[in-house]
C-alpha cells in the first residue's frame, strides 16, 4: 500500500512558479498547489510501498529543484 504525504514547500522569493513546474515535470504529484501564507506550494503524492519517506522526498522530489528553502512533510495514517 502507497502511503500518502503532504509536502509543504517555501521557495527563495520569485521562484515559486519556476518550482512548481520542475515539480510538476517530474510527474510525482497527485496534486500541486500554490498557497498562501508561510508557505509557497502544496504538494500532495503518494510514497511507493517500500520506499523511506524522507529520502523519497529529498532524492525524487527536491533534488534538482533550485529555489526551495524548506520543505515540511505531513504524513497520513487514515481516510475517513
Amino acid at each position: 500500500m502507497t502511503t500518502c504525504v503532504f509536502v509543504q514547500i517555501r521557495c527563495t522569493p520569485g521562484t515559486p512558479y519556476q518550482v512548481a513546474e520542475q515539480i510538476a515535470l517530474k510527474e510525482l504529484h497527485s496534486e500541486l498547489y500554490s498557497t498562501s501564507g508561510d508557505w509557497d506550494l502544496l504538494v500532495k503524492l503518494y510514497i511507493p510501498e517500500g520506499q523511506d519517506i524522507g529520502h523519497f522526498i529529498n532524492e525524487e522530489l527536491v533534488s534538482g529543484v533550485p529555489g526551495i528553502e524548506r520543505t515540511l512533510t505531513t504524513l497520513t495514517f487514515k481516510a475517513f
